[in-house]
């Protein structure tokens, strides 16, 4: 999801006439997404690097371009490097936490929600949400992304002084398709919830099944789903597991009319939105029932969830 939205934002003019993007090595989804890019027409003055290892530095004065601002090498690249501007990109969920947390109180560190930070870490987080936004009040931050901001926060934002620009896919709508669309008529997206302890993994497998059962499913894996969980989701009468790795706005945008894409709520559900109104696609966010969540789940995970849960279904059966 990084990689397709920094060559979006790179096609927008965010970034200026030349970027080059660099993926992490030994990392499968970055891998099989950088072949997908190389596919494609790339924006003019946008360089695929090679892979490496660690985390590239930018050289001083320039725009440096980042997803996962949570990361601690990023943070600290924050505050060792001297770039000239930050822009931060989609990065899933994650990209609203951020936005709430540079808007909120002065001096609140950056940091993963529901992470155990040691006090260094926390230290690291509270360094790098500061200069954070000492970028924004002199104007060298923008953030990039295609989530639905809720007003009030996107004003919030705003008014730190970081500049919030919003898009809708336009490089890659307007890419040739060269990717044959699952036959099924049902696709269903993976979840990460199962995985990170959120959802009975029980409930999960016995909706899947109900699925199965009533015709067809062609099942898109989430890039953390457990191995072990992928093949029992196999073994499920009706459903067959696709190869993963790519983000699903580049393996699903050549769906027909006829087909239909079910997922739990997630940020993907939004881009699939805006990339299949036209092809006229149903993209349903299934509503997630009291009795499947977790005592993990908090409250307030619940409630950034639902901002991705409109135009939904229902209750799944």
């Amino acid at each position: 999801m990084q990689m397709l939205c920094v060559a979006e934002a790179h096609h927008a003019g965010l970034l200026g006439d030349r970027t080059r993007l660099v993926p992490r090595a030994k990392l499968r989804p970055l891998t099989v997404t950088r072949r997908e890019l190389r596919r494609l027409a790339l924006p003019d003055g946008l360089e695929l690097a090679e892979p490496e290892s660690g985390m590239p530095r930018p050289p001083r004065g320039r725009t440096w371009v980042v997803g996962d601002a949570f990361s601690g090498k990023v943070q600290a690249g924050w505050l060792t490097a001297a770039p000239r501007r930050l822009v931060i990109v989609d990065d899933g969920l994650a990209t609203i936490r951020l936005l709430e947390l540079l808007s909120g109180r002065v001096g609140t560190p950056l940091l993963r929600a529901r992470a155990a930070a040691s006090p260094l870490r926390t230290l690291l987080g509270t360094a790098a949400s500061l200069r954070l936004r000492a970028a924004a009040r002199s104007g060298r931050l923008a953030v990039f992304t295609a989530l639905p901001v809720p007003a009030a926060l996107a004003e919030a934002v705003r008014r730190t002084g970081a500049e919030l620009v919003t898009h809708d896919f336009a490089w890659l709508r307007a890419q040739p398709l060269r990717r044959p669309r699952p036959e099924e008529r049902t696709v269903v997206l993976g979840t990460s919830l199962v995985r990170n302890g959120l959802i009975h993994r029980d409930r999960y497998f016995g909706w899947l099944a109900g699925l199965g059962s009533a015709g067809p499913v062609a099942y898109f894996p989430h890039r953390r789903e457990d191995p072990d969980d992928l093949a029992r989701v196999g073994e499920q009468p009706g459903i067959t597991v696709y190869d993963g790795g790519m983000p699903a706005e580049m393996t699903l945008r050549g769906l027909a009319a006829e087909q239909r894409v079910l997922s739990l709520p997630s940020t993907a559900v939004t881009s699939l939105r805006v990339l299949l109104a036209a092809r006229g696609v149903t993209v349903e966010t299934v509503e997630v029932p009291d009795e499947w969540w977790t005592a993990q789940a908090a409250p307030s995970l619940r409630s950034h969830l639902s901002m991705f849960a409109h135009h939904d279904t229902g209750v799944p059966g």
